[in-house]
């Protein structure tokens, strides 16, 4: 008697996938929370906080007349625009992740590729819409650097780890579409002998 068993394997390429969109979460969230997407002498700017350090020289960038500490960041739409597009790669990235962790989890071949299929467009839409911020935002700074009132600019490390985190989402969404095709569930043949069985 032959006797087919099933065997569902996980691969390694869906479990990187996973650990990317969880770094690239990680990523966005720091990069959403600091102030250092941008630096100068004694002034430096957030998504949604500036703060005027008290070593900061006069007059302020962008005719700004706070005094030291941090405030509510300057009412520009690029400003506004790259917050509203960073949340966005980040709540589309959570999903993705979301659901790449349940096809991870699932045994059911049928639900493993229709998680992973919506995940990589998922994940693809979060690549694409940071990747939107990331340029948006230094493109329309440099169109009003000569309202800055300082000589040298910096992009900081929160704009750098936004790009990170882009570069995450871009590996994850590529490992996802590895072999996406492919079945994660093998069937194997085993003969097996009735006279032993019935013994048993």
């Amino acid at each position: 008697m032959t006797v087919i068993e099933t065997i569902t394997i996980t691969r390694p390429l869906k479990v990187i996938a996973f650990l990317c969109g969880a770094l690239a979460l990680a990523l966005l969230v720091m990069s959403l929370a600091s102030t250092d997407w941008l630096l100068t002498q004694g002034w430096r700017q957030g998504l949604f906080l500036h703060c005027v350090d008290e070593a900061a020289d006069k007059p302020l960038p962008f005719g700004l007349e706070d005094a030291v500490g941090c405030y509510r960041v300057r009412d520009e739409y690029y400003i506004r625009a790259t917050a509203g597009l960073c949340i966005v790669a980040l709540a589309t990235d959570l999903f993705a992740t979301f659901l790449t962790g349940l096809g991870l989890q699932s045994g059911d071949p049928q639900k493993k590729y229709k998680y992973y299929r919506l995940a990589v467009y998922v994940m693809l839409a979060s690549l694409i819409t940071a990747l939107v911020a990331l340029v948006l935002y230094p493109v329309c700074f440099a169109r009003e650097l000569s309202l800055g009132n300082r000589v040298v600019w910096e992009f900081g490390w929160a704009y750098g780890v936004a790009w990170g985190a882009a570069i995450f989402l871009f590996g994850a969404s590529v490992l996802l579409m590895c072999d996406r095709e492919a079945e994660e569930v093998y069937y194997k043949e085993r003969d097996v002998n009735l006279s032993e069985k019935g013994s048993n």
